[in-house]
Formats: C-alpha cells, sequence, structure tokens
C-alpha cells in the first residue's frame, strides 16, 4: 500500500491559465527623482537657445523615471533626455583636503515653443 497516492484530476477540475498583465518595477516614485534645477550661465544659454532644461536628479533614476517626473511636474511634453554622471573634484582649504559631492544631473529637451519657469529672469 502506497503512502502517498496521486490524486485523479478531471477535466472539470482544470481552471485555464489566468493572463498576467505586464508591470514595469519602479522602485522610488517618479516625482521624486528630480533633486533641482541647475541655474548657471551654460544652462540659461542652454534653456534660451535650444529649449534644453538641466536638473540635478538622484543617482537611482533612469531616463523614462526623469521624463515622467517632468511631464508631470511641469505640464510639458519632453522630447529628449540625456544623463551625465558628474564625478566628484578634489579640492582643498589650507591643509584641509576634501572632496565635493558626486551627483547625476540630466539634461532634459521640451517641445519648441513650450518652456519651464525655473529660470530667475
Amino acid at each position: 500500500m502506497p503512502l502517498f497516492k496521486k490524486k485523479k484530476t478531471t477535466d472539470s477540475d482544470i481552471k485555464p491559465a489566468e493572463t498576467k498583465k505586464e508591470t514595469v518595477a519602479i522602485y522610488h516614485s517618479s516625482d521624486s527623482s528630480l533633486i533641482n534645477s541647475l541655474i548657471t550661465e551654460k544652462t540659461r544659454n542652454l534653456a534660451i537657445k535650444k529649449n534644453k532644461y538641466v536638473f540635478r536628479v538622484k543617482k537611482e533614476s533612469n531616463k523614462k523615471e526623469i521624463k515622467k517626473a517632468i511631464e508631470n511636474l511641469y505640464k510639458v511634453e519632453v522630447i529628449n533626455v540625456n544623463i551625465i554622471n558628474t564625478k566628484s573634484k578634489p579640492k582643498r582649504l589650507g591643509r584641509n583636503l576634501g572632496k565635493t559631492k558626486q551627483f547625476k544631473k540630466a539634461i532634459v529637451t521640451i517641445r519648441r515653443g513650450q518652456s519651464i519657469d525655473v529660470i530667475p529672469t
């Protein structure tokens, strides 16, 4: 006498397989991927001439998250997103040696005719 018997299944017991929905895993909210906007002479000229805006973003964020965050926050159409990892630079104050922080910045191109109010005039 076997200890474990295999249960007999009938056609009515078998359920059809459920279809799985595709989901994109986002580990943090898209609005929190932006830290602040970078405002310098160079970024101001980019905004005026080429309609490109520069933002400081979190290290974990990618192009899709940045695009979604800017479209939701500023209600503009983003055409392109370029990301640059800025390395830390050695700095010195007297005898003390130190480094600047390393960060990630995103250069966002938006559609002609649209603008973002991040640059003080």
